[in-house]
């Protein structure tokens, strides 16, 4: 009985030590994205993932978009507003959807494009595949021609660098990129709290623009890049890149 009672002691212990460790590595990684949060590192994370590799001067015969969201919704737009503008500038190129097979989502899309003036005979749709890997294969297996044609993605900044090395992997040589940025609104946000009344104590945040906006922001973008760079980690183990 003793021993037992030893033994459970022991495997206590050993169990908050380790909960400890664990907590402090939490509170320690939440601390410094709080204080990232204050810079502008996660907006030049994000920017670095959709540039490093993807410029191109040449052009392009097929405009592919990697689509992955519902419709609409912010990523979807982003990206379709990118596609059409290339599409725009390079009429003659063809421009193919990839997106997970779901017949609504791609007649939303395609009638985006439509809207934004696009010639409805250049573009076509890809529903094989559900990640990156499988979308780049499937693209093969139905233009096997594309491999060797000059082709332009269009994706999510933080899934530019990913794209690129996954489609380079499968074959793929003449690639860019266009990473589906939003723009700046320059406007002044701030505002004076004691013109608008409510509590005095209540300290006045109308001038910190940082508090307001960017903090929240850059921490989207933290989990946004730290999910994608658990992504590359997975893709380079898989083999994929």
């Amino acid at each position: 009985m003793t021993k037992t009672f030893d033994y459970f002691k022991i495997i206590g212990k050993y169990f908050l030590k380790t909960f400890k460790i664990i907590t402090i590595i939490l509170g320690c990684t939440a601390l410094a994205m709080c204080i990232l949060a204050f810079t502008s590192a996660p907006y030049w994370t994000r920017y670095w993932l959709g540039t490093t590799q993807g410029k191109y001067y040449f052009k392009p015969d097929y405009i592919v978009m990697l689509g992955g969201s519902g419709m609409p919704s912010e990523d979807n737009l982003m990206r379709l507003y990118h596609t059409a503008a290339i599409a725009k500038k390079y009429p003659e190129a063809f421009v193919v959807i990839l997106h997970p097979k779901d017949s609504t989502v791609s007649w939303k899309m395609k009638n985006e494009l439509l809207i934004k003036m696009v010639d409805s005979t250049k573009i076509s749709f890809d529903t094989i595949g559900t990640n990156t890997r499988a979308q780049a294969l499937g693209l093969l297996e139905i233009i096997p021609s594309i491999v060797n044609s000059k082709t332009v993605i269009v994706t999510s900044p933080e899934h530019v660098l990913r794209s690129i090395l996954v489609f380079r992997k499968a074959g793929f040589k003449n690639l860019g990129a266009c990473p589906a940025m939003d723009s700046d609104m320059n406007t002044n946000l701030s505002f004076d709290g004691n013109k608008l009344g409510g509590r005095k104590y209540i300290p006045d945040v109308g001038e910190n623009i940082d508090v307001r906006y960017n903090f929240w922001s850059y921490l989207k973008i933290e989990i946004i890049c730290l999910r994608e760079f658990t992504a590359l980690g997975y893709y380079k183990l898989k083999g994929w890149i």
